[in-house]
């Protein structure tokens, strides 16, 4: 059953009573103020919690021109984790599934066939227990697997079965092929495992986890590790951050100015200060018509700010040894705003590849013709997604294998009823 007219009518006119605040030429103007006046650096309670590397500069590129520009890296490699989510099950098991699989441009069909799988498994019955939680090999010895088991955090269960299971089964996957990469990698999401690092300041049980329990810091470990070996490899490698979503940023700016921050993240921030375009006449009186012609982007930035922080040289690692100076470990980034789609991209990379600005240089490019020529996301990326991921038709299966495997059945809400083909 769709809205009659005067029901959507009636709606719409509820946003009548809604008085929106700063008009939108004065929230543009309070943005050019942040950039021109807090961002170099910005500091939240003492700390300098983002500045950027170099020149702070807003730049563009004609998206047909540097479609057309030579690649600073010839080849690519991409990372990516799917999982089936977390399933609950009657008897009181709660298990996420997830695997990983790299993808290469030239394509390397051995390499995409290789997969790493991760089940993590929690239950708050004493007595159920996993076998055998050491890694084997499957699929004629080209893929590896492990189960683990969670106890504790009942509340926590579903959140912590999924961040260990992706996690784990990319690092280790990047791991396994590492040496396969030979000039770039891009990772599918952030460079550090943010879903595991924004523990610390969620719950007070979530904290005790990550102290009690080595599992987490061996993940995260696993990502300090692979920093440092392609460091050492002079390789560099990045994450592409399709839906940033941070706050840290415009939390430090509303802390720092006696103005409130117009904006829900960090993300509506940026994109307000990279869309062109201009105010043009219209029926109404004006309305602002963005050009399209080019992406838009900003230098580089080292964060600290948030769950940057214990990657930082403000931070500890969560205890992890690092080999190289804590700041070679920092989070930097920038951003990429593509008008022809109205959306905004985050590229990190530790502070170790992008000290030298020929090779910050380089990434932009690179990163700069993925967007253009893919009109979205690397290719690359799109690759290792579609590798790695579990359809929902695979996902239904794997379930009900898993329920004749415990000789139960899913805990199922109304929901995964009514709409079973999302699920």
């Amino acid at each position: 059953m769709t809205l009659d007219p005067v029901h959507f009518d009636g709606i719409a006119e509820l946003a009548g009573r809604i008085d929106h605040g700063a008009d939108e030429r004065d929230r543009r103007a309070f943005a050019e103020t942040v950039w021109e006046e807090f961002l170099d650096p910005l500091r939240q309670n003492g700390r300098i919690v983002l500045e950027p590397i170099a020149e702070q500069s807003r730049r563009l590129v004609d998206c047909e021109d540097v479609a057309l520009t030579e690649r600073p890296f010839p080849t690519e490699h991409g990372l990516d984790a799917g999982t089936i989510n977390p399933t609950t099950f009657k008897n009181g098991l709660v298990i996420d599934v997830a695997q990983a699989a790299m993808s290469a441009t030239p394509s390397d069909l051995e390499l995409h066939r290789s997969r790493t799988a991760v089940m993590t498994v929690h239950s708050s019955d004493a007595t159920a227990s996993v076998d055998n939680e050491d890694w084997d090999r499957f699929d004629e010895e080209t893929s590896r697997r492990r189960v683990i088991r969670i106890g504790r955090l009942d509340r926590f269960a579903e959140g912590v079965v999924h961040a260990l299971a992706l996690y784990l089964a990319e690092s280790e996957h990047a791991h396994e092929h590492a040496d396969a990469v030979s000039d770039l990698l891009v990772l599918d999401g952030p460079l550090y495992p943010r879903g595991l690092l924004r523990w610390a300041d969620q719950h007070p049980d979530l904290a005790d986890f990550l102290l009690e329990d080595p599992r987490p810091t061996t993940v995260l470990e696993n990502y300090v590790r692979l920093v440092e070996r392609f460091v050492e490899r002079d390789v560099p490698l990045v994450g592409f951050v399709k839906n940033p979503a941070t706050k840290a940023i415009t939390r430090a700016v509303r802390e720092t100015t006696d103005a409130s921050a117009p904006w829900t993240n960090d993300a509506a921030m940026f994109t307000r200060l990279l869309e062109r375009g201009e105010y043009v006449d219209d029926v109404d009186g004006e309305r602002w018509e963005r050009d399209t012609s080019a992406l838009t982007y900003t230098n580089w930035f080292r964060s600290r700010a948030g769950v940057d922080r214990p990657l930082s040289v403000d931070g500890d690692a969560l205890g992890i040894d690092r080999e190289l100076p804590p700041e070679a470990y920092e989070v930097t980034f920038f951003v990429v705003y593509d008008p022809r789609d109205d959306l905004l991209y985050r590229i990190e990379a530790p502070y170790a590849v992008t000290r030298d600005r020929e090779t910050r240089e380089r990434l932009a490019i690179q990163l700069l013709q993925d967007v253009a020529v893919a009109h979205g996301p690397p290719t690359i990326v799109g690759k290792a997604d579609e590798l790695a991921r579990i359809s929902a038709p695979e996902k239904r299966s794997l379930r009900e294998t898993l329920e004749s495997r415990f000789e139960t059945s899913q805990d199922r809400s109304y929901d995964e009823h009514r709409w079973l083909e999302d699920y």
